[in-house]
C-alpha cells in the first residue's frame, strides 16, 4: 500500500493558503498549514513532509531564514512563492537551499506541474535497492567519473568507452564519491550534505563525465524530462541551475577557476573536470 505524501504550506495570506491546500490535496497530499515562519518550521519538524511551499514575505521571520532553518534538519523539496519583481530575492532563496520557485499570481496547473517534476527525481533511487540505474557512457576517453570497483573481477572496458557508473550506481572522481542508491556524497570519506536538487545536478554531471551537460539539459533533468518534449525553458530557469551549481561548488569546496569536479563551459553548461 502506497504511503500518502505529506506537504506543509507556510503562508500568511489565508486565501492563498486555502488555494494551495486545495491544489495539494487534489494532488494526493496530506496537507498541514502554518500562517508564519516559526509555526512553519515546527510543522515541518513534526510532519516530515515531502514538499514545502513557502511565501518569502512572512510576518515574523523572513522566508530566507525559514529556508536556512529547514535545511538544518529537512531534505523536503522547498518551493518558494515570489512576486514577479523579486528576482534577487528568488536567487537568494535558491542560494539558501530552496529547490524551485513559482511567481504570484500562479496557476494551480503550473504548481502541480512543478511539484510533479520534483517528485519524479528520486523515483529511480527509491528503486535502486532492487534495480540498478542505467547510466549513459561519457564520450571522452578515460575522463569520466571512476565507478566503484566491482566485487568480482570483470573484463576491462575499452579505452574509448570511458568509465561510467556501474551496477551499484556509485561514482568516484578526484576524491569525491557519490552513491545514487543511498543518495550520499562524500569527499575523502567525509559526508557532504546536499539538497535533493543539488544531488541530482551533481549526479547528472558525474554521469555525463567529460560530455558537456547544457543548462537546458539540466533544467529538463530537474523537470524529469530526459528528452526535449518541447517545453519552454526560460533564462530564469537556466539561472536557477546556475545558482544550484554554485551551491554545489560551495558545499564541495570547489574553485570555479581551477575546478576539481565541476568545470564550466562558458555560455553552454558544465562537465566533469579532468582526473588528477
Amino acid at each position: 500500500m502506497e504511503i500518502q505524501r505529506v506537504a506543509v504550506i507556510i503562508e500568511d495570506d489565508k486565501d492563498i493558503r486555502d488555494l494551495l491546500n486545495a491544489v495539494l490535496q487534489q494532488s494526493g497530499f496530506k496537507v498541514f498549514t502554518a500562517p508564519n515562519g516559526t509555526e512553519g518550521v515546527e510543522a515541518v519538524r513534526a510532519h516530515n513532509p515531502t514538499v514545502v511551499t513557502l511565501d518569502l514575505g512572512l510576518p515574523d521571520i523572513d522566508g530566507f531564514e525559514v529556508i536556512r532553518q529547514l535545511r538544518l534538519f529537512s531534505d523536503a523539496y522547498i518551493v518558494m512563492l515570489t512576486a514577479r519583481a523579486e528576482e534577487l530575492d528568488t536567487l537568494m532563496g535558491l542560494e539558501a537551499g530552496a529547490d524551485d520557485y513559482i511567481t504570484k499570481p500562479f496557476r494551480p496547473r503550473e504548481l502541480r506541474a512543478r511539484i510533479s517534476a520534483m517528485l519524479r527525481r528520486p523515483r529511480a533511487s527509491e528503486e535502486t535497492a532492487t534495480t540498478a540505474p542505467q547510466t549513459a557512457v561519457p564520450d571522452a576517453p578515460g575522463a569520466s567519473a571512476q565507478a566503484a570497483p566491482p566485487a568480482a573481477p570483470a573484463a576491462a572496458a575499452p579505452a574509448e568507452a570511458g568509465a561510467g557508473a556501474q551496477e551499484a550506481g556509485q561514482f568516484r572522481h578526484n576524491g569525491l564519491s557519490l552513491d545514487f542508491g543511498t543518495r550520499t556524497t562524500e569527499i575523502d570519506g567525509k559526508p557532504v550534505e546536499l539538497t535533493r536538487t543539488e544531488f541530482e545536478l551533481l549526479h547528472a554531471v558525474l554521469e555525463g563525465g567529460r560530455r558537456v551537460r547544457t543548462k537546458t539539459d539540466l533544467v529538463r533533468r530537474l523537470r524529469g524530462d530526459e528528452y526535449d518534449a518541447g517545453g519552454f525553458i526560460s533564462e530564469a530557469d537556466e539561472r536557477t541551475v546556475e545558482v544550484h551549481v554554485g551551491n554545489v561548488r560551495r558545499k564541495l569546496g570547489d574553485d570555479s577557476r581551477s575546478p576539481r569536479w565541476l568545470e564550466t563551459v562558458r555560455g553552454v553548461g558544465y562537465r566533469l573536470a579532468p582526473s588528477r
